[in-house]
C-alpha cells in the first residue's frame, strides 16, 4: 500500500480558507450565509497554523463535530468553502454549524489524542454519522501480564486492558505508535512473556531493540518493575498529562544524578528531550504504516513457519527489489516486516554502484553483499527471513552475496512474479502454495511493498536528473 493511502478522517475540501474550489453550491439559508462569513473570517484571523483540534456549535451552543487537524487554519478553513457546502459527506454538519472554536496543541500526536478524548466525553452526533460502519480502532495496554504489549485493536478486550479511544483514523493512530514508542519504547509483539521462566534469557529480540525502540523484555534485558514504570509514563503521558510527567521525569533524572547514576540520568534526559520535542517528530503520515493488511499476519508467519520447516517462529522479514529505466539510474530496495506488519523505520535505499547497464542478478548480489556486510560489521541482529524478488537466478546471486563475504545467511527465499513459485537454496523445485494460502499472501504483501518502494526511489532520481530538482 502507498504512502498515501486514504485516511479515516471526515472527508474535507482541501483548500485555503478563501480558496476557490469551482464547486457550485446551493444556495445557503440567510443565517448559513452570515455564519459561513463570520466563520471563514474568524478562522482565517484567528485560527493558527499549528495542530489542534476545532470544534463546530450548533445554536443551542452544543458540541456536534470534533476534528483534528496538522494545521487549523487551512483544516478548519475549509469548511467555509463552497463545495463544503455542497458536499453528501459535510453539508448536513455546515448546515447545522452555528460557530467553531480551536484548541492548539503542542504536537500531532498531542491533537490525535486530545480529539479522542473529547470525542469520548462528549460524543458528538457528527462524530457518527461522517463516518462509515466500521468499528473505531483503539489504542490497548494489557493489563494482566507481567511486561504489558501496547497494541492497535478493532476488537477491544472487556477486561484485563486499558483503552485509549475510540480513534478517528487507524493510519494516523499507526504513525502516533511509532512515534511513542521512540520514546516509552514498550513492546508491541504478542508473546507471553513471563519474568519468572528463564529461558526468556536466551531468546533473540526483534530488530526493535537494537535499533533502540524497545527495552526487549523476551530477552529479560529490562526487570518487570523498569518495565512497568515505562507503561505507567505512557498511561500519564496518553491521559493528557504531559507537563506531569515531564515535571516527574526531570526530578528522577535530577536525583538519579545526585547518586552518581549517570547511565539512568542519561536514558531520563534523552526521555525529556524527546518529549519537549514531540512536535519536530515528523509528520504521522510519513510514519505511519500502511493501514490495511488483507491476511491476518500472524497467520501468514505460522503457514511460512510450516511451509520452509522451519524450527523458530518468523519475526522480522526484509524483502529486496530491483528498479531502473532501461538500465539508467538502478536502485535498490530493502524492505522490512516485524511479526507481519510494514515496520517503516527499518526501509533501505541503494544506488546501485558496480553494476553497468541492465543486469539485475548482480544488482541483487549487490545489494544483498551491502546490506548484510553492513550488519555483520555492526553486530546487528539478522532478519529470520530474506525474500528476494524473482527466480532461480536472482535467488543463486543473493546466496553467492554470503558466500563472497563468508557469512552465515538466514533463510533465503525467491518469489517468481508470474506463476507465483517459491524458490529455496539447494532445491530443484520451487515451492507451489495455494493462491489462497496465507503464507503466499504475506509474501506477496513483502514483495509488492519492496517493489513499490524501489520504483519510488527511482522516480525521484529520474525525476531530479530529468528536471534538475
Amino acid at each position: 500500500m502507498s504512502d498515501e493511502a486514504a485516511q479515516e478522517d471526515p472527508p474535507v475540501i482541501e483548500s485555503t480558507p478563501d480558496g476557490d474550489t469551482g464547486a457550485a453550491a446551493p444556495e445557503l439559508p440567510k443565517t448559513q450565509s452570515e455564519f459561513f462569513a463570520r466563520a471563514a473570517e474568524k478562522v482565517k484571523s484567528k485560527f493558527p497554523t499549528t495542530p489542534g483540534v476545532y470544534l463546530f456549535h450548533d445554536s443551542a451552543g452544543r458540541v456536534i463535530y470534533i476534528g483534528k487537524a496538522k494545521n487549523l487554519r487551512a483544516r478548519a478553513g475549509s469548511y467555509f468553502l463552497a463545495a463544503a457546502a455542497a458536499d453528501a459527506r459535510t453539508r448536513d454538519l455546515v448546515r447545522e454549524a452555528h460557530d467553531i472554536e480551536c484548541v492548539e496543541c503542542d504536537s500531532e500526536v498531542d491533537a490525535m489524542l486530545m480529539e479522542a478524548r473529547l470525542i469520548k466525553d462528549i460524543q458528538p452526533r457528527f462524530n457518527k454519522e461522517l463516518r462509515d460502519d466500521k468499528s473505531f480502532p483503539y489504542l490497548q495496554i494489557t493489563t494482566h501480564e507481567d511486561f504489558p504489549r501496547v497494541e492497535i485493536t478493532r476488537t477491544p478486550k472487556g477486561s484485563a486492558a486499558k483503552l485509549y479511544g475510540p480513534f478517528t483514523s487507524v493510519y494516523a493512530l499507526r504513525g502516533a505508535l511509532q512515534v511513542l514508542q521512540r520514546i516509552f519504547k514498550f513492546r508491541t509483539c504478542s508473546l507471553d512473556i513471563d519474568e519468572g521462566d528463564e529461558r526468556w534469557r536466551w531468546f533473540r529480540p526483534c530488530l526493535l531493540a537494537s535499533i533502540d525502540q524497545c527495552t526487549a523484555p523476551c530477552n529479560l534485558r529490562v526487570s518487570k518493575e523498569d518495565y512497568r514504570r515505562d507503561i505507567a509514563r505512557l498511561r500519564t503521558f496518553l491521559d493528557g498529562g504531559k507537563v506531569k510527567l515531564l515535571r516527574e521525569l526531570k526530578g528522577e533524572m535530577q536525583q538519579a544524578s545526585a547518586e552518581l547514576r549517570f547511565e539512568k540520568a542519561a536514558r531520563l534526559r534523552d526521555e525529556i528531550n524527546l518529549l519537549e520535542r514531540l512536535d519536530e517528530r515528523g509528520d504521522l503520515e510519513k510514519d505511519a504504516q500502511p493501514e490495511v493488511f488483507y491476511v491476518d499476519p500472524k497467520k501468514g508467519l505460522a503457514g511460512l513457519q510450516k511451509v520452509l520447516k522451519l524450527p523458530d517462529p518468523i519475526r522480522v522479514i526484509e524483502g529486496v527489489d530491483i528498479a531502473h529505466l532501461a538500465g539508467q539510474e538502478t536502485v535498490a530496495s530493502l524492505v522490512q516486516f516485524i511479526d507481519g506488519l510494514p515496520f517503516k523505520p527499518g526501509y533501505r535505499r541503494y544506488r546501485i554502484r558496480e553494476v553497468q547497464g541492465i543486469d539485475d542478478f548482480a544488482s541483487i548480489r549487490e545489494v544483498v553483499a551491502r546490506r548484510f556486510k553492513r550488519l555483520e560489521e555492526t553486530d546487528q541482529t539478522f532478519p529470520d527471513l530474506l525474500l528476494v524478488d524473482g527466480g532461480k537466478g536472482q535467488l543463486s546471486r543473493a546466496m553467492q552475496a554470503f558466500e563472497s563475504l563468508g557469512i552465515e545467511p538466514p533463510t533465503v527465499i525467491s518469489l517468481a512474479k508470474k506463476e507465483e513459485l517459491v524458490y529455496r537454496p539447494g532445491e530443484s523445485e520451487p515451492l507451489r502454495l495455494s493462491r489462497n494460502a496465507f503464507a503466499l499472501r504475506l509474501l506477496q504483501y513483502v514483495r509488492d511493498e519492496s517493489h513499490r518502494f524501489a520504483q519510488h526511489y527511482h522516480h525521484l532520481l529520474r525525476r531530479k536528473r530529468t528536471l534538475g530538482e
